[in-house]
């Protein structure tokens, strides 16, 4: 073992009881210390519970085929189920625990600086704090079904996080705490363990201030900590389904882990939160109608044929409004891409049809990079983070504006050479052996969402917008007492703010910079409904039309209702 434990443990052994999902974690020094610490274990919940266990399964590990060890369960009434060789499936309950416990240990290990001989503490903090949350296995939590009480949950911190623990005697001149890191929860007594790097001692106290805001802001590089387990199961994947063949009950699972501390060599980086945009900016439509054409001739052959050739001539003038290309003949070695039209029907906040669109993209999966694009990537707006304006806006009762940019990509400018086809049925009779040379990205070009995002962002910075460094899509902009928060996806925009004649100088300022659709008060947005009660200061958010169509599609739209979340007329209170 390269790293041991703080005391010189080198291994745990965890029982887990089948019935509850409870589970109990010991450290050891070695692999010898098993039938000690099933004997603890044993007798604590004898003593504590007034529980007997009526069998232990277990895999086939030298230290349960002890003579010793066979002789006590043999003593106690004990059945000692041991699974075939091979068969990690048979100790699923067991297995599966110990691969959880393993994940999170490297999880919280890598989130803090700590030492890697903390990772006992760890452990065992992350398995106090399992037996008291819900599972899906159980239908209360571990420590409830176990000791019949309710966990409180309150008493619970983020592993790792700094803390200010006062001191118990200390010099009236010096400071009256001390900075220490949580690192555990003693079984003794109900208080916390701490850690004191400068004394480089482990202690017990309850006076203390927590910061766990500041530890989740802070972006740690943490302790790299990789845990093996001794041997490798290939059949692990069929926990699952094999579990459900076991109908024990009561018994105490136990699988001993030896795990591996090397620090790893990778380098870690911050994720950047970016995503390409889809092809088209339908995005409140989610699932395809089955009488939407699939192309062109499909569209001029149906029965709508007239909408549809409206909105792909709609479609045409814009790009030419916007000189999106000029015809050109393609140059020699140069292969021009090809360009398809995709139709849609945008409904209103009721499912009807309001428009029929046509939109002409590039068939961008044909261009090679390095020469017909260089970098694609583009930030959009987390819809987490447009709930948490939605509510902001309620609590201090903004305004909430919505507008739409008309063929947004349209406005992104090309830095690379890009040819594309001629669209079919606007085919220019007088030029039909030439290409367009593209000016301006369009729908389908993969550096298309990154054209039109650099254009928008320079265009509201212009305007002294700021944009938010954790949401790239996210804007703000103050003017004395007034505030307005500007949110982009693809191509709708979201106008929060106190102020009615700054969000209105907003507006005239983005219908100079682009062509902008005025949507009024935001009412429906991404296919979510937004339900307003300025005079109780309450938002609410429904997607009923995208439910509708999905029981539609999967002719489910006249099964029995059920509710959700809850039955109606259960009465909630504060305590």
């Amino acid at each position: 073992m390269s790293t041991s434990a703080r005391g010189n443990y080198q291994y745990f052994i965890t029982f887990t009881d089948d019935f509850s999902r409870y589970g109990y974690v010991y450290l050891m020094r070695h692999k010898s210390e098993s039938f000690e610490k099933f004997k603890e274990f044993q007798n604590e919940v004898q003593n504590q519970l007034g529980k007997s266990i009526k069998a232990l399964r277990s895999d086939r590990g030298g230290e349960y085929l002890s003579q010793e060890f066979s002789d006590h369960l043999r003593e106690c009434g004990i059945v000692s189920q041991l699974t075939p060789p091979g068969t990690p499936q048979w100790n699923g309950v067991s297995e599966k625990r110990n691969r959880t416990l393993l994940d999170m240990v490297r999880s919280m290990m890598s989130h803090t600086d700590l030492p890697l001989s903390f990772w006992g503490y760890a452990l065992e903090t992350y398995v106090f704090t399992l037996n008291r949350v819900p599972s899906k296995s159980v239908a209360k939590t571990p420590h409830e079904m176990w000791t019949g009480n309710v966990p409180s949950l309150s008493f619970l911190k983020i592993w790792g996080c700094e803390a200010y623990v006062k001191r118990l005697i200390s010099d009236k001149l010096a400071p009256k705490s001390d900075k220490c890191y949580f690192i555990g929860y003693p079984k003794e007594t109900n208080a916390y363990y701490f850690y004191n790097r400068s004394e480089n001692k482990v202690f017990v106290a309850k006076n203390c201030v927590f910061l766990e805001r500041e530890f989740l802001s802070k972006k740690n590089s943490g302790s790299r900590l990789q845990l093996e387990e001794i041997r490798e199961s290939q059949e692990t994947a069929q926990l699952d389904e094999e579990e459900q063949q076991l109908d024990l009950q009561r018994v105490a699972e136990t699988t001993p882990v030896e795990p591996e501390l090397r620090r790893s060599g990778r380098i870690h980086h911050e994720p950047e939160r970016y995503y390409g945009f889809l092809v088209n900016d339908c995005h409140d439509l989610l699932i395809i109608d089955s009488d939407e054409p699939a192309n062109f001739e499909e569209a001029m052959l149906g029965p709508d044929s007239e909408k549809w050739l409206g909105a792909a001539k709609s479609e045409m003038g814009s790009m030419s409004e916007n000189q999106v290309w000029s015809l050109v003949d393609l140059p020699d070695g140069v292969k021009a891409i090809e360009c398809k039209w995709i139709f849609k029907k945008k409904i209103d906040v009721d499912g009807n049809i309001q428009i029929f669109k046509a939109r002409l993209v590039a068939k961008g999966f044909k261009q090679i990079h390095g020469i017909d694009y260089d970098e694609t990537y583009s930030p959009v707006a987390m819809l987490k983070s447009i709930r948490i304006l939605l509510a902001t806006a309620a609590y201090y009762d903004y305004e909430i504006w919505q507008m739409d940019v008309k063929t947004a990509f349209l406005n992104g400018i090309l830095e690379e050479d890009v040819y594309m086809t001629q669209p079919e049925g606007f085919t220019d009779p007088k030029n039909a052996g030439k290409v367009c040379k593209l000016h301006r990205s369009i729908y389908g070009l993969k550096q298309a969402s990154r054209s039109w995002n650099l254009r928008f962002d320079e265009a509201v910075k212009k305007f002294d917008f700021i944009k938010n460094e954790e949401e790239p899509c996210v804007y703000k902009k103050t003017s004395g007492s007034g505030v307005a928060f500007l949110v982009l996806y693809v191509d709708d925009i979201l106008i929060l703010g106190n102020d009615v004649p700054l969000l209105q100088s907003v507006k005239t300022w983005l219908g100079s910079c682009f062509s902008m659709k005025d949507m009024g008060e935001a009412a429906y947005i991404l296919g979510i409904r937004i339900y307003r009660d300025r005079l109780n200061r309450l938002i609410g958010l429904c997607q009923d039309t995208y439910i509708d169509k999905i029981l539609h599609i999967f002719s489910m739209h006249d099964s029995k209702k059920g509710f959700t979340p809850m039955l109606h007329g259960i009465t909630l209170s504060k305590k």
